[in-house]
């Protein structure tokens, strides 16, 4: 199977420039009918719409190429909660789940996630839990969650609704939550490669939260107005507080100096908060001697599968993304796509093309380094494959990654070893792994200092 090299944006999206906390795929939440930039495309023939295929196969012929239906994944998902959420009125016990929107930014819709269940749900918002869960189990019990939408600007925390949602955020244990909505929800099941699935919507009349109890990590530095928002994020990861419940509490505005305190929509909390985490401790983990050999770490989950190289090198890092035909993201091509992004000793001052999973996977790399008190270089392959069809959220990579740590590595006294069994553990020859990877052309064909003194 051909491959086609992509650096930053594929042919799907126009050019143009991103902010600072944009990713190239942040224009555009991609839905099960996979419209790309508002646009419906047909893998076979464009003249004709992603519906009508549909139409035409029912979820029976697999016309789209994929081992199963995306929209039979969604429909059976939603009949399942249906008739519990067919009410103007919702109430359950939130994970505790909230979510903050982008759209109409400093304008954003904020507000919580609730199931129309009471008892322990913190397992629907809590995705360190989620691994070696199938797809067809996360979307399960995230379209069981309904958005409630309230909007605000994002300064206007103390605004009634507002202020619930951000208390709600902050609870350590599921939340019973009562909601009124302006209109019955509706809408598909959102999916986005950055946030994870969440099922319908609707417009906030009016919220009641009950008794909350505070994650007491988080109540601290919610309390101090004077503690900047990075130093409240880093000492609660010091703590040993999940990654997504820091995230959860950024995104509700729950941290920093009182004036600047603002809700930060949940995409952008997310990259913030790894990328944060993952550069304290990339320059913690360079302080420490290198590792003396090279090592292979494995993962493979949700039909991903993730291999890792360390190198005893001076720290770079690099995450290289091959996507195959009838993956979520290449759902029309006939050929592989590659994207890639990476660093150097100093790290990088643009946001990397492949987005927020190249921080999350960042994350998880210099935590483990950190632990083990040495530096390495590191590249992180990874193959998505059919199996893939729908996006899950970018806690997918950091949590693979770092199931990878956990296990026993295989330990190579030379590069060449090293590389020879990739190529007898991937699809892709490992002759394109290292054309399309920067770190690895230049460990293989640069010359450095201690090669001519071994001469």
């Amino acid at each position: 199977m051909e491959e086609t090299k992509v650096l930053g944006n594929t042919d799907l999206y126009p050019k143009q420039d991103y902010s600072p906390m944009q990713s190239p795929f942040d224009e555009k939440i991609y839905e099960i009918n996979f419209r790309v930039k508002g646009k419906s495309y047909f893998p076979y023939n464009k003249k004709y719409e992603q519906d009508s295929l549909c139409v035409f196969c029912k979820g029976s012929k697999m016309l789209c190429g994929k081992t199963r239906c995306p929209i039979l994944v969604k429909f059976y998902a939603q009949m399942k909660t249906k008739k519990l959420i067919d009410s103007l009125r919702i109430d359950g016990s939130s994970p505790p789940g909230v979510f903050v929107g982008r759209i109409g930014y400093p304008y954003v819709s904020v507000g919580p996630l609730i199931p129309p269940v009471h008892g322990d749900t913190s397992l629907l918002d809590t995705p360190e839990y989620w691994l070696g869960k199938s797809i067809d189990e996360i979307v399960d019990f995230r379209s069981a969650l309904v958005r409630g939408k309230h909007r605000v600007n994002v300064t206007d925390i103390d605004e009634k609704i507002a202020e619930k949602t951000r208390r709600l955020a902050l609870s350590i244990n599921p939340a019973d939550v009562e909601a009124e909505f302006m209109k019955k929800p509706a809408g598909r099941l959102v999916l986005d490669d950055e946030v994870q699935p969440y099922g319908p919507s609707a417009e906030l009349k009016k919220m009641d939260v009950g008794n909350i109890k505070f994650d007491s990590k988080i109540e601290k530095a919610y309390y101090d107005t004077d503690l900047k928002a990075k130093d409240a994020v880093l000492e609660l990861y010091r703590k040993g507080a999940f990654v997504s419940r820091i995230q959860k509490a950024f995104s509700a505005g729950a941290f920093g100096i009182k004036k600047r305190r603002r809700f930060v929509p949940t995409r952008w909390g997310i990259t913030a908060v790894d990328s944060m985490i993952g550069r304290e401790l990339r320059e913690k983990m360079k302080t420490y001697p290198l590792i003396n050999e090279y090592r292979i770490y494995e993962s493979w989950e949700l039909d991903n599968r993730f291999i890792i190289l360390m190198m005893p090198l001076s720290w770079r890092y690099e995450l290289v993304e091959a996507w195959y035909p009838n993956t979520v993201w290449n759902p029309l091509g006939k050929k592989i796509v590659i994207f890639s992004s990476s660093e150097g000793y100093y790290g990088r001052k643009t946001y990397a093309e492949i987005g927020g999973c190249y921080y999350a996977a960042r994350l998880a790399t210099a935590e483990f380094l950190s632990k083990e008190r040495r530096q390495a270089g590191v590249v992180i392959l990874r193959e998505a494959h059919p199996g893939y069809i729908m996006p899950v959220g970018v806690w997918n990579v950091r949590e693979n990654v770092r199931n990878a740590f956990k296990k026993t590595p295989r330990r190579f006294d030379t590069l060449k070893e090293l590389l020879s069994y990739i190529s007898s553990k991937l699809d892709i020859k490992i002759s394109r792994w290292i054309n399309n990877s920067k770190v690895l052309k230049n460990v293989i064909y640069q010359k450095r200092i201690e090669d001519y003194e071994n001469q």
